[in-house]
C-alpha cells in the first residue's frame, strides 16, 4: 500500500502548486483593477511607450538614439559612446549622459545597463504601475515562479505515479487502478497550466492588458523614435547607430 503514500504526496504537490498559481494570477488581476480609471485619457509618452514595449533596456535604447540623432552623442560602430553636448533635456537624457561619466566616453553596453537601472527609469516604471499600465515586478516574478512550480509538480506526479505503478509487491491493487488515481492530480496540474495560460497570456513581460491596448492604438511607422520605442533597435534607420547599439548588446551577452 505504499502507492497510497505516493498518491498523497502527489496530491499535495498538485494542490499547493496550483493554489499558489491561482493566487498569483488573482492578485495580478486585482492590482490592475485597483488602479481604476487612472489611465483614462492617458496618452503614452515616448519613454512610456518604450518601457511598455521592451522594458528599461528599451528606454535606454530610445534615449541613446534620440541623443545620437540630435548630434549630442556619437555612437561608434565599435561600441563606444562619446559625449558632444553634456546638457540633457529631460531626466532620461541626464541619466544617460551622467552614466557616461566625466571622461565623456563609455562603452555602450555598460552605459545602457547603467541607464536602464537608473532612478529615472525606476520612477517611470512606478508611475506606469500605479496607472495600471505596467505589470509590477513582484507580480511578474511571482507568476513566473508559480508557473514553474506547477510544471515541477507535473514531473513529480508523473514520477511518483510511475514509481507506484512499477513498484513490486503491490498485488493488492492493479496497476490500472493506481494509474487512474494518479491521473487525478496530473489532470489538476495540467488543467491549471492551461487555464493560467489563458489568463496570463494577455500580460506581456512589461505591459498589462490595458497598457497593451494603448500600445495597439499608436500609429504605425518606420524609422521614427516611436518605431524604435515599439520595435527596438532593429527599427533604427541609421546603419551606423544600429550597428553601434547592436554591437554593444553583443558585448553584454558575451
Amino acid at each position: 500500500m505504499f502507492w497510497v503514500l505516493f498518491l498523497l504526496m502527489a496530491g499535495a504537490a498538485a494542490l499547493v502548486s496550483c493554489g499558489r498559481l491561482c493566487l498569483a494570477v488573482a492578485r495580478a488581476a486585482d492590482s490592475e483593477r485597483l488602479a481604476g480609471d487612472a489611465h483614462r485619457g492617458h496618452e503614452l509618452s515616448l519613454y512610456e511607450t518604450a518601457f511598455l514595449s521592451g522594458g528599461p533596456g528599451r528606454v535606454a535604447d530610445v534615449t541613446l538614439v534620440s541623443l545620437a540623432r540630435s548630434r549630442r552623442l556619437l555612437l561608434a560602430h565599435t561600441g563606444w559612446a562619446t559625449v558632444v553636448d553634456p546638457e540633457g533635456r529631460d531626466a532620461m537624457e541626464c541619466s544617460v549622459l551622467g552614466a557616461i561619466g566625466p571622461d565623456g566616453q563609455s562603452r555602450i553596453a555598460p552605459l545602457r545597463a547603467t541607464a536602464a537601472a537608473g532612478e529615472a527609469v525606476r520612477t517611470l516604471a512606478e508611475r506606469l504601475v500605479a496607472a495600471g499600465l505596467a505589470v509590477p515586478d513582484a507580480a511578474r516574478s511571482t507568476i513566473a515562479g508559480a508557473v514553474r512550480q506547477v510544471q515541477a509538480a507535473v514531473v513529480v506526479v508523473l514520477a511518483l505515479g510511475a514509481l507506484a505503478t512499477l513498484m513490486p509487491g503491490q498485488d493488492t491493487a492493479p496497476g490500472t487502478l493506481v494509474a487512474a488515481w494518479f491521473a487525478l492530480p496530473l489532470l489538476l496540474t495540467l488543467s491549471c497550466l492551461a487555464i493560467a495560460r489563458i489568463e496570463i497570456h494577455p500580460y506581456t513581460r512589461w505591459a498589462s492588458p490595458t497598457g497593451q491596448r494603448l500600445l495597439a492604438a499608436l500609429p504605425k511607422g518606420t524609422g521614427s523614435l516611436l518605431a524604435v520605442a515599439v520595435r527596438g533597435v532593429r527599427a533604427v534607420d541609421d546603419p551606423q547607430v544600429r550597428a553601434a547599439l547592436g554591437g554593444g548588446r553583443r558585448t553584454t551577452v558575451e
